[in-house]
């Protein structure tokens, strides 16, 4: 009877623990697809712009710069 509720207390500990695994791991993957599901779209929206005007500005600095090297180069 002890070896039997020894073995039964150690699966019963064992199945409690994956139990708690299995809740933590919905509950975090739940969040992270909230999170992907439920975006607002005005901060989307401004973080799309500035990426654009980024890179906009990234590329105009290089056009000025390669402009100004062929000024420079003019000169000589």
């Amino acid at each position: 009877m002890r070896s039997i509720s020894a073995y039964l207390s150690s699966t019963s500990n064992i199945a409690v623990t994956r139990l708690d695994f299995n809740a933590g791991a919905i509950n975090i993957l739940q969040d992270g697809a909230d999170k992907l599901t439920l975006a607002d779209m005005n901060q989307e929206s401004a973080n799309m712009l500035m990426l654009q005007t980024r890179q906009s500005l990234g590329t105009t600095s290089l056009t000025l710069a390669s402009q100004l090297q062929q000024a420079i180069l003019k000169l000589f």
